[in-house]
């Protein structure tokens, strides 16, 4: 038995059709990383304490390969020492950000392509994911809570966040 031209050109094309209505959705254009510092010692614009030095370590092993193509960071000795290890290990410098104009920081990095890290504070890594169009969760416990990892897929205007957990777990 023998298809028909006819029929052969009507299966072909059902086929296609049903093979793009069975294809993944496409992969998204942005993923944006963020996170509050690592743990801090004490004092005015303090560095990190051993423990948060170990912690941005852990964050650069987790993101090496997740094919960051900017970081950005505050201006201040915690969240640039938090953003240096994978910094270093992509050879890839930081940018600073103004953490007072984060509306206008949000539109730049919905403007941009790519997987990008953001290293903030507890006040402002919340912030920042909803002024992306991400949902923030829950406030972060200021004194103890550092594993805090949002991951925003941008595709278009759609915006999917995804809660993880990296390094030494947060025990409330």
């Amino acid at each position: 038995m023998t298809l028909s031209r006819r029929a052969f050109v009507g299966l072909s094309v059902a086929a296609l059709a049903l093979a793009a209505c069975m294809s993944p959705p496409p992969p998204p254009e942005t993923v944006i990383y963020l996170v509050r510092h690592a743990e801090k010692q004490a004092g005015d614009d303090p560095s990190l304490t051993p423990e948060g030095r170990a912690r941005a370590e852990e964050l650069a092993l987790k993101l090496k390969q997740a094919g960051i193509t900017r970081i950005y960071s505050t201006d201040t000795a915690r969240t640039r020492q938090t953003a240096a290890p994978l910094a270093a290990a992509l050879d890839m410098p930081v940018d600073i950000y103004d953490a007072s104009d984060l509306p206008a920081f949000a539109r730049q990095l919905k403007a941009q392509t790519g997987a990008i890290l953001v290293v903030g504070h507890s006040n402002t890594t919340p912030s920042l994911v909803e002024y992306i169009g991400g949902v923030p969760a829950t406030e972060i416990n200021e004194a103890a809570e550092y594993d805090r990892l949002y991951v925003l897929d941008i595709t278009g205007e759609n915006v999917r966040t995804e809660l993880r957990r990296y390094g030494s777990p947060y025990r409330p």
